[in-house]
Order: structure tokens, then sequence, then C-alpha cells
């Protein structure tokens, strides 16, 4: 069973490459359009990995990052995040830097435009992680 991810993104066409592409290698796909969707369907469906766009309305990348800090949310806490951004990963770990005090915490970077084989070499990656 190649496990359960859920996607954040606000683009559709983004969402729906990215759900086919991990589809094609039988993983169960869940998608939210921005971060405050992102973390109900984290609640319900408690996926092994979350993919998270940090550019997004009414709650971004950044801030969901940020709410799974909070101890609330620590059940979650072994969920790998994969960032896919067409933010350069230096501007986007410097800006949280700014903003929050902290590092980001995410397990990997993918920059838009993906290539497939990239976004599912990490994803396995960070799924056989998770479970190890």
């Amino acid at each position: 069973m190649p496990g359960k991810i859920l996607v954040v993104d606000d683009d559709p066409d983004i969402l729906d490459a990215v759900t086919l592409i991990l589809e094609s290698q039988e993983y169960q796909v869940f998608t939210a359009r921005d971060g405050i969707e992102g973390l109900a369907t984290l609640k319900a469906e408690n996926p092994d990995l979350m993919i998270l766009d940090l550019m997004m309305p009414k709650m971004d990348g950044f801030a969901v990052c940020k709410e799974l800090q909070d101890p609330r949310w620590s059940k979650y806490k072994n969920i790998p995040i994969l960032i896919l951004t067409s933010v350069r990963e230096e501007a986007s770990r410097r800006r949280y830097e700014l903003e929050t005090g902290l590092e980001l915490d995410v397990d990997d970077y993918v920059e838009k435009p993906m290539s497939p084989d990239v976004l599912l070499e990490r994803v396995s990656r960070l799924i056989k992680k998770k479970e190890s």
C-alpha cells in the first residue's frame, strides 16, 4: 500500500497534475485549496505525507507550518512536509525565519514546474523515511 498523500495548492492545474502523477503510482490522494482546508483534511485523513504550496490565499503554506508547531497539532508532527513552490528555497526559508524566528521545519522542497520523476522520487523517499 503506497500511502495517503494530502496535496494543498490553490492552483487547480497543479492539483490535477500532482494528483495524476501520484495516482499513477497507486497513492491515495486528497486535495485542499488553501491552508484552512488543508489543516481540516490533515485532521480528517491523517495522511502519510503533505505536499504544501507556500503561496495561497486565506492561509498560506508558511502559516500552515507555523500552526503545525503548536502543541495542539503534536500528533501530526511526524507527517513529512514536501514544499511545492515557485519561490526559490532560500527565499522561502529566509521569509519564514524573519516572520517567525523559527527555522522552516519541512522535509524537502520541489520547485515548480516540477518533473514527475523528481516529485515521485521525493515522495517515495519521505514516505519511506516516515515508516522507518
